[in-house]
């Protein structure tokens, strides 16, 4: 058995599971910062009881995308010791950063976010969420840093045998990641919007009685998908002529040709669902019409599907070579039994099975719930009812 085959597709399924987490999470917060805000300017309690329901499905997806962040570092050290001992020292350096802010400053904050209700001023609790959201944008800088190195190796060189860090700069200046980020982030922000549509479309699919609570969140919801949507299509084009420069041959690669068609129709998908929830909105029929209810809630995967795509288009494109032009996949493969690999594989991939199914209950159980009565106390933590 050939153990580069095993080992790519476990750092496809790894990578793509946590992705997933990554852009709910990174959508959802922003949201979530944004209601608050709101509720602190203007001091609606419906706002505040948005930004605890919203805040509580946050939460939960946060906590388990970190479970499938430490899983998926994991596998550089046991599956992909070739490139650490050939780029780590460029490599490593962005995602060492990474785990600090994501690990330390985005989880600390958090934890005062999440407690913080009644309990801080309002001032200091707001605070707090956008601290939370710079760090979480922070963390995805960081990842996407270490990525675009990846595909353009800028600001090292090699020295014996192995790649030394020259300019920490040149690492934010990478065309690659200048012109992947804003693409990322737009990505996140459709997801957000999506799913904070597709619940609120399911609950009035269900007859709720929160009307003007999940009308409130729908029409943000789909102001936030558009908008992502503009980003994620924009960017992706603008990445297109990027490549063009350090990676010329990346789109005439056979493997990328499915992928890549899916991800420009689903993106466009979203973007028309998107636009013609807009448009609905500034009509008054956006919870009125019941066809696009049932169309909201079926696309709740779509980001998500896109973006697996993207990240397939992504990384397939630069194969023979895990860092461009330096380094092939081949090389740095662990010198270890294939069937090591496969059995870690297999451990990685149940996992994260279980990861997304305790994800997708949780969220889903909490999500049908709907909102915390409107006499709730207001000092009770965020995931109080999970």
């Amino acid at each position: 058995m050939d153990a580069l085959p095993v080992a790519r597709l476990q750092f496809a399924t790894t990578t793509s599971f946590h992705f997933l987490f990554v852009l709910l999470t990174l959508g959802l917060v922003t949201m979530v910062a944004v209601m608050q805000t709101r509720a602190a300017v203007g001091g609606k309690p419906e706002l505040l009881r948005m930004t605890r329901f919203w805040g509580r499905l946050y939460v939960i997806n946060y906590a388990l995308g970190i479970v499938t962040g430490i899983v998926m570092e994991f596998q550089f050290g046991l599956t992909w010791t070739g490139l650490s001992a050939f780029a780590g020292d460029v490599f490593g350096a962005p995602l060492a950063i990474e785990t600090l802010v994501a690990f330390f400053l985005e989880s600390t904050f958090l934890g005062l976010w999440i407690f913080g209700f009644g309990r801080l001023g309002k001032w200091p609790h707001l605070a707090l969420i956008w601290l939370v959201t710079l760090t979480a944008y922070a963390s995805a800088l960081f990842i996407m840093l270490a990525n675009s190195f990846l595909q353009n190796p800028v600001g090292s060189r090699l020295e014996g045998g192995t790649l030394h860090l020259d300019d920490f700069g040149a690492l934010f200046s990478n065309p690659a990641l200048i012109a992947s980020l804003p693409h990322v982030v737009g990505a996140a922000l459709v997801t957000g919007g999506f799913f904070v549509v597709g619940v609120s479309a399911y609950h009035f699919l269900k007859r709720t009685t929160e009307v003007g609570f999940f009308r409130r969140s729908m029409r943000l919801g789909v102001v936030t998908a558009l908008i992502g949507s503009i980003f994620v299509i924009n960017q992706g084009f603008a990445q297109f002529g990027e490549l063009a420069k350090y990676q010329p041959d990346k789109l005439k690669t056979g493997a990328v040709g499915l992928p890549l068609g899916l991800m420009i129709m689903i993106a466009f998908a979203m973007l028309l669902c998107s636009l013609l929830g807009t448009l609905l909105l500034f009509r008054n029929w956006l919870t009125k019409a019941r066809f696009l209810h049932y169309l909201m809630v079926a696309a709740i995967p779509l980001p998500f599907l896109a973006s697996i795509m993207g990240w397939l288009v992504r990384e397939l494109g630069r194969q023979p070579w895990l860092v461009w032009g330096k380094l092939r996949t081949a090389d740095a493969v662990a010198d270890v039994p294939a069937g090591q690999i496969l059995f870690s594989f297999i451990a990685f991939s149940l996992l994260f099975a279980a990861l997304a199914v305790a994800d997708w209950v949780l969220m889903a159980r909490v999500a049908k719930l709907g909102p915390d009565p409107v006499d709730e106390p207001a000092g009770q933590p965020v995931l109080s009812g999970v």
